[in-house]
């Protein structure tokens, strides 16, 4: 009998481990390629748009097949329908690594295809017989500890892959799939030997062929459609071609479904769950239990988020979420034995409940290490409840035995719509935090601006003092240097909808609060790459401008010194001609100055003889030794006359050149002169003709005067003449020297310029980007900061939307009746 005792126990232990095992192989395969996606995509050569079905299909394939295996299973029995599911998981996860030899990507998908529809049969029928086949005092616990399998699968399935990833190598991935080879090999040799037949004793019924190609439809089209809706955007996203057409076919074909299963034999689905209040909210709160199970896929990027670690490191704290469900759910089967399964549930929403608040409101602004693993503790043991045996439990209770394949079937196809509607509202919260987060990071970063340039400076101040100069204020009005520091405002758009690549959307939208001052920098560089260049140009292209404006200035210098040295030389020969005339107007006037001298002599002489004469004391022998004779008075007023003439000669012929007139006395008059001995005898007898001759030389030495004085006038206004032209010479010549130097200063601007266009405002743009970086590396605590708050919120948002759920599940459970029935 003992004997017989430990051989059943042997058994049984066989039976749960074979279970379990498959269980754990199908389970962990969900997420076990996620990690990998990109690196397989990569390997396969397709895009996102592409590769995001290796994960699509399978969730619906594996959905799609759970009703099939169930129903069949409670034909020809589990054993049969259960070791064809792992065969099948096995060969389709043997196809998938062969893909990565073979480089196709159909395979794969077909691989994928065929490893879900294995693996959709294998946690119903394992259900169905950890509830059939294990005492009624164990059944609890049997079927908690598949929950908990089923469970810590789930949650480790990525972290299992980047494991499996770090060990082979990424380009290794095939081995994802490899792994499954030798446990389904195991379950497969000792599951024929091992596993209990167990199926229904009635006669079978004819197969609902329409019903289940109609059902397979539906579950496809309504998983397909739900899983593209956007649930923040639901107005825009529900008229998409990849959602409306997929629902519409799952409403068309519910009523046709429904008339067929009423007129089939053995229907693929049994209605009367649906009718039934026990198995209604049994199923209702299976739902929730997906969407709340979807929930904790993102404990890592919480975790991470809270704790200011790096993507991929998070998923070490789903390890504290496996083990409290693994305690838990065997935990609950326990209690379940003792105390029912409602009130098992009850603890376990509320533990759950207690957990999303505690996360929500504690372990997201208050972020440490205590408070992640206190919120995970308490959400990991909850679901280890809800999860596994009670449900289950409750859907074995309220139906009979022989459909416990596909009442389980029904169980887990409700719970997988929940799983695969609950993603697409939870992501909706982390974008919507997303772009908020976008928002106020562009909120934060300074605008980025052109250091001030000296060399800029200083050329404005050259411009500004070059513009005083009348020479160059012309050419110069157009020319200003652009103001460099309004060449640096540039708008950032970071959000997915701006002119981002599609590499860089996705950097920020993948960015974590580790890395985001780093993504944020990347984008930085590539709005300042894309935006500096033309800004640059700009500036350029306004000091080339000024330098294109100045350059003829040369011209216009050199032109305008000719024309100076040209009246310059002009004025030279001016001044030669005038002081030729000055030279003969200054001989005149020597001479004249002379021949006034020897008349008023001679006047001297002549009067003192009058007034000897005139005397009458006066005797005639008195001027026999006074008197010149007779030919050296003619001797002297012919000299006198030579002299002059000789003069007014030369005066004249220069004053003809010059255009100036020559005096018009030639110095003494006719017959003027001292007078000789037979004059003498002439004046003794009559005085006054001597009066006269004096009177007459007299009236000669004052037109001489006169003429001299209006020569020494007309001498005196050429050489003022020449003077002024000797000043105006002199501005000229400074002009032309004051134009050199502008010329000099021009070209030394000019170069100025170019070092400006070339050097200075180059380095002064990228000098901007580097202090723009490190603007942005300053602001790191804030950024930061900024980014997990705003996260954060995402976060909490999810996590009172799981405890709004938990509540829904609270409430359903209250109107539930545990069965006084045994089964």
């Amino acid at each position: 009998m003992e004997e017989t005792i430990k051989k059943k126990k042997s058994g049984l232990g066989m039976i749960m481990f074979l279970y379990m095992l498959g269980i754990f192989m199908g389970a962990i395969d969900t997420g076990i390629v996620t990690p990998a996606r990109t690196v397989i995509q990569s390997s396969l050569g397709v895009d996102d748009k592409l590769g995001i079905w290796m994960i699509t299909i399978f969730t619906l394939a594996y959905a799609a097949s759970i009703p099939i295996s169930g129903k069949i299973a409670d034909r020809i029995g589990r054993k049969h329908v259960y070791i064809v599911c792992i065969t099948l998981f096995g060969a389709g996860s043997l196809l998938c690594g062969l893909s990565s030899s073979f480089s196709s990507f159909s395979m794969l998908l077909t691989g994928r295809v065929i490893q879900a529809i294995g693996g959709g049969g294998i946690m119903p029928i394992a259900n169905a017989e950890f509830g059939t086949t294990f005492p009624e005092e164990k059944r609890g616990m049997a079927l908690g500890l598949l929950g908990g399998v089923y469970g810590l699968a789930n949650i480790m399935g990525s972290s299992l892959g980047s494991a499996i990833l770090d060990i082979f190598g990424i380009e290794n991935w095939q081995f994802l799939f490899y792994i499954n080879l030798p446990i389904s090999i195991v379950i497969i040799v000792f599951g024929i030997k091992f596993l209990p037949l167990n199926k229904s004793t009635e006669a079978p019924k004819k197969i609902d062929v329409w019903g289940t190609f109609v059902i397979v439809v539906m579950i496809l089209s309504v998983m397909y459609g739900l899983k593209n809706i956007d649930f923040f955007n639901f107005s825009e996203t529900i008229k998409s071609t990849s959602v409306y057409p997929y629902l519409i076919i799952f409403i068309v074909l519910l009523p046709i479904f429904i008339i067929i299963e009423k007129r089939a034999a053995d229907p693929i689905l049994n209605l009367s769950y649906f009718t039934t209040p026990k198995i209604l909210i049994t199923l209702i709160v299976g739902f929730l239990v997906g969407v709340c199970m979807m929930g904790m896929i993102f404990v890592p990027q919480f975790s991470e988020n809270s704790l200011r670690i790096a993507t991929g490191k998070g998923g070490y704290f789903v390890t504290i979420l496996g083990v409290f469900t693994a305690i838990g759910a065997p935990m609950s089967g326990k209690l379940v034995d003792k105390y029912g399964a409602k009130k098992i549930l009850l603890g376990g929403f509320i533990v759950s409940l207690i957990g999303s608040i505690f996360l929500a409101y504690v372990a997201v602004p208050i972020s440490g290490l205590l408070t992640v693993i206190v919120s995970l503790a308490l959400i990991g043991t909850g679901l280890g409840f809800v999860m596994g045996s009670p449900l289950n439990y409750m859907m074995l209770g309220n139906t009979k035995q022989e459909e416990a394949n596909s009442a389980l079937a029904t169980l887990s196809l409700v719970r997988s719509i929940g799983t695969v509607i609950a993603p697409s509202i939870m992501i909706g919260f982390l974008a919507q935090a997303g772009l908020v987060a976008q928002d106020n990071l562009m909120s934060m970063l300074p605008k980025p601006t052109v250091p001030e340039i000296k060399q800029a400076v200083e050329l404005n101040d050259t411009f500004n003092k070059m513009k005083t100069d009348p020479n160059m204020a012309e050419m110069l009005k157009d020319v200003d240097i652009p103001d460099l520091s309004k060449m640096g405002d540039m708008n950032f758009d970071m959000s997915s909808g701006g002119s981002l690549p599609d590499e860089l959307v996705k950097s920020m939208q993948s960015a974590d609060v580790t890395n985001i001052v780093d993504k944020s920098k990347e984008i930085a560089v590539y709005m300042m790459d894309k935006n500096l260049p033309t800004a640059m140009e700009k500036a350029q292209e306004g000091i080339q401008k000024g330098i294109d404006a100045m350059s003829p200035g040369f011209d216009g210098i050199d032109d305008g010194i000719s024309q100076i040295k040209e009246g310059i030389a002009g004025m030279d020969t001016g001044i030669a001609e005038m002081s030729k005339p000055i030279k003969g107007l200054t001989q005149a006037l020597d001479g004249m100055k002379k021949g006034i001298s020897q008349q008023e002599e001679a006047i001297k002489q002549m009067t003192a003889l009058y007034n000897q004469l005139t005397s009458e004391t006066a005797k005639p022998p008195v001027f026999a030794g006074v008197m010149p004779n007779d030919s050296q008075m003619k001797s002297n007023a012919s000299s006198r006359e030579t002299e002059i003439s000789r003069g007014m000669s030369g005066m004249s012929s220069d004053m003809a050149k010059s255009g100036a007139e020559m005096p018009s006395g030639s110095g003494m008059p006719s017959g003027a002169g001292m007078p000789g001995s037979a004059d003498m005898q002439k004046y003794m007898k009559d005085p006054n003709l001597l009066k006269t001759e004096i009177n007459k030389l007299t009236t000669a030495k004052n037109a001489l005067k006169a003429e001299y004085k209006e020569t020494l006038s007309k001498k005196e206004a050429l050489e003022k003449q020449v003077e002024e032209t000797k000043k105006k010479q002199a501005l000229m010549k400074e002009s032309i020297s004051s134009m050199e130097q502008q010329k000099v200063s021009l070209n030394e601007t000019i170069n100025k310029m170019k070092d400006l266009k070339d050097k200075y405002i180059p380095q002064a743009f990228e000098q901007s980007k580097t202090d723009y970086l490190k603007a942005i590396d300053n602001m790191k605590p804030q950024i930061e900061d900024s980014f997990q708050s705003t996260l954060g919120n995402g976060f909490k948002q999810m996590y009172i939307t799981v405890s709004v759920f938990s509540i829904l599940s609270i409430l359903l459970l209250i109107f539930y009746r545990d069965p006084k029935k045994t089964f």
